[in-house]
């Protein structure tokens, strides 16, 4: 019997099978999990597509996280079809071309504020949706890349995920009361769609390669799953507010 035996989880941020999101999916099917996709706008059919290699085929339902509309939609077609669910991941993020890149100055606040919501806001948004249905307590995860330090061409993305990483905190205080565990994975680079986008990604490929005690594969996110679905099992009772790092030990290493 798996870890994730029974539980319902709702996985965020499924595009192609190369996503983060993706292996976490699989690998909390393979451990016994009933899984709900979400998609968004021109991403839905992607996500319904990518869903149909998945070990057992998910339900995808729609969520644009800046639709306030689609978060109500959402929480109430999970109460209707599971009554109950047990977990989340948020592996939602964007962020506009000028905010990446090597030039921090030439973002306007307009530029970057949809990228702000999505990125770091939506994990209270997805928060609203789960957490009404967790009459018991659950699991929340988001995926982050450590933005304690300033990183080359990742500029408000990096902001955003400081933000994410602090309203990570807030949110393990704010629901703790009800046994909500909310925790992030900091993951080091992975090969996926949304690492392509960044300007500049192989300074980081490089960077873990020569850095990582444990060494690191950009192409294999299984240890990243690994955690997640670690968190979002009843492994980890006590455990809330943390950054899990899953990055082969770069993170340790000052040079």
């Amino acid at each position: 019997m798996g870890i994730l035996a029974g539980k319902r989880l709702l996985i965020t941020g499924v595009l192609t099978d190369a996503s983060l999101a993706y292996g976490v999916a699989e690998r909390a099917i393979e451990e016994g999990a009933e899984v709900v996709l979400t998609g968004a706008g021109r991403g839905l059919r992607l996500t319904q597509r990518t869903a149909r290699k998945l070990p057992t085929a998910p339900t995808v339902l729609e969520l644009d996280v800046t639709d306030a509309e689609q978060v109500v939609a959402l929480r109430e077609a999970l109460a209707t079809q599971f009554g109950t669910i047990d977990g989340a991941l948020h592996a939602i993020g964007f962020m506009p071309e000028i905010g990446l890149g090597e030039d921090f100055m030439a973002a306007d606040w307009d530029d970057i504020s949809v990228g702000m919501q999505i990125s770091a806001y939506s994990l209270k948004t997805v928060a609203e949706v789960v957490a009404p249905l967790m009459p018991d307590g659950g699991s929340i995860v988001g995926l982050d890349f450590d933005a304690t330090v300033a990183w080359p061409a990742y500029n408000w993305m990096g902001v955003a995920k400081a933000a994410l990483e602090s309203a990570s905190r807030y949110l393990a205080r704010a629901l703790g009361p009800q046994q909500i565990r909310v925790n992030l994975v900091a993951a080091g680079p992975i090969r996926t769609m949304a690492a392509k986008s960044i300007p500049g990604f192989g300074e980081f490929e490089d960077a873990w390669e020569s850095r990582a005690p444990l060494g690191w594969d950009v192409n294999d996110s299984s240890a990243v799953a690994n955690a997640c679905v670690a968190l979002l099992s009843d492994w980890f009772p006590q455990t809330t507010g943390e950054m899990l790092h899953v990055d082969g030990g770069y993170h340790a290493i000052g040079a």
